[in-house]
């Protein structure tokens, strides 16, 4: 009997099919909400408070919109005011 070797990819695209999905989504949820937390921070300590709130509210709307755009605009557009 010849026994059967398995390429190294095949292992791992076994072992990508066996992930668990749900432990995954959660593991790159809490890393996006602790960036997201940090840059709201970071936000907050370098404009004054009105500017922060304002570009608070762009990020999550651009966030709920899918538009990355969005809040790059916002950062421009304070940038040519200052």
């Amino acid at each position: 009997m010849q026994k059967q070797t398995r390429s190294l990819l095949q292992e791992l695209e076994e072992l990508g099919n066996n992930r668990d999905t749900t432990h995954v989504i959660e593991s790159r949820a809490h890393n996006i909400i602790t960036s997201a937390i940090n840059l709201l921070e970071l936000i907050n300590k370098h404009y004054p408070e009105e500017q922060a709130h304002i570009l608070e509210r762009k990020l999550l709307s651009a966030i709920k919109s899918k538009d990355q755009t969005r809040f790059a605009k916002s950062l421009r557009k304070n940038r040519e005011t200052e």
